[in-house]
């Protein structure tokens, strides 16, 4: 086993040949959902394309931050006693920055994780990343892809199918 000394769990990777090959791996517990939470819960939009839309409506948050935290923290943190808030509002603000500070919030706590795996690598003698390869629902959104790439400051890699769960699925099943 592996040790991480920037907060992520040491689990096993895979066996084979009776050699076990361990990762360090972290959660992030609420990235897509705060999409939906926008959607479902503040009628932000019909669709997460909707939401993404008035997201992009606006050049930034306006000094909105929404902690995303409906189930608590997860890597590096481990806070699962903290609750979600909306901070900075102002008489200026609207759903448009809400909807921009949620988005924000997905590649703020994406960071988080992969810098703490970034650190635990270098400290082990292996390289950073390089490329961040995403799929799922949440990289479709150019914006959100974008900003991740630009805090990373790595290129942001999607597949040409961005479900790739729901297809290696498909895979299975045939």
């Amino acid at each position: 086993p592996i040790a991480s000394h920037h907060r992520l769990l040491t689990t096993v990777g895979w066996q084979r040949a009776g050699r076990t090959t361990y990762c360090l791996e972290g959660a992030v517990f609420i990235a897509g959902a705060i999409v939906q939470w926008l959607r479902d819960g503040l009628l932000a939009g019909r669709s997460s394309a909707e939401v993404a839309a008035l997201a992009d409506s606006v050049p930034d948050s306006g000094g909105v931050t929404l902690v995303p935290a409906f189930a608590g923290l997860g890597a590096p943190h481990w806070r699962p006693d903290v609750r979600a808030a909306i901070l900075g509002l102002s008489r200026g603000s609207t759903l448009a920055h809400i909807a921009r500070a949620g988005i924000e919030a997905m590649a703020l706590q994406s960071f988080d994780l992969i810098d703490a795996m970034n650190r635990s690598a270098v400290a082990r003698g292996n390289t950073p990343l390089r490329e961040l390869r995403v799929d799922g629902g949440a990289a479709v959104n150019d914006t959100l892809m974008q900003w991740q790439a630009d805090l990373l400051g790595i290129p942001v890699l999607r597949p040409q199918v961005v479900e790739t769960t729901a297809l290696g699925a498909a895979y299975l099943a045939g």
